[in-house]
């Protein structure tokens, strides 16, 4: 992706994960606002925008790997990673048998004794894979640890966990005894 998608791509997530209001947008409560209102926004935003169209918010999805963004019916959200203080809402679905989270070593240390928290987003986020959450795990540090999430254990406990693209999961706050240790 070209600077200016990337550009675009960042200033989307900001709008549609974390700070709508900046850009005069108010999401329904599951995160969705019309395409013309994004495009808008960001025109009004910032100058480097000022001929952005669908066509752009259109490349940016497809061109993105990690699937940020959908679009449906002239409507338009983030599907994951939103610090916004309303919850965006979410349908609960059935787990994988087992989940992995990427972190740092010391954060997996006290998830290990207390819980994975969604810490500043909405949910927690999880990997379908061990090298997918690897690369989570290395925005953070050069040597990730890798834990392990009996996900269908916590489901069966009352753990909520989300489905969304590309193989991420998204839940709710799982207690330590659902997670172990796979590799530091």
């Amino acid at each position: 992706m070209n600077k200016k998608y990337t550009n675009l791509s960042k200033t989307m997530a900001h709008a549609l994960r974390h700070a709508p209001q900046n850009y005069g947008l108010i999401l329904d409560e599951k995160g969705w606002i019309d395409v013309d209102k994004l495009i808008e926004g960001l025109k009004d935003h910032s100058q480097r925008f000022a001929d952005v169209t669908i066509y752009d918010l259109e490349k940016v999805i497809k061109e993105s790997p990690k699937k940020r963004f959908e679009i449906k019916d002239g409507k338009i959200r983030a599907t994951y990673g939103h610090s916004l203080p309303s919850k965006i809402k979410k349908k609960p679905a059935l787990p994988p048998e087992i989940l992995y989270h990427g972190t740092t070593p010391i954060a997996a240390e006290n998830i290990l004794k207390t819980a994975l928290k969604p810490q500043g987003r909405q949910y927690v986020h999880l990997s379908l894979d061990i090298k997918s959450a690897y690369e989570v795990g290395l925005r953070r540090t050069k040597n990730p640890t890798i834990l392990k999430v009996l996900a269908q254990e916590a489901h069966n406990a009352g753990i909520n966990f989300y489905s969304e693209k590309a193989g991420i999961w998204l839940s709710d706050r799982i207690p330590a005894k659902f997670i172990v240790k796979f590799l530091q």
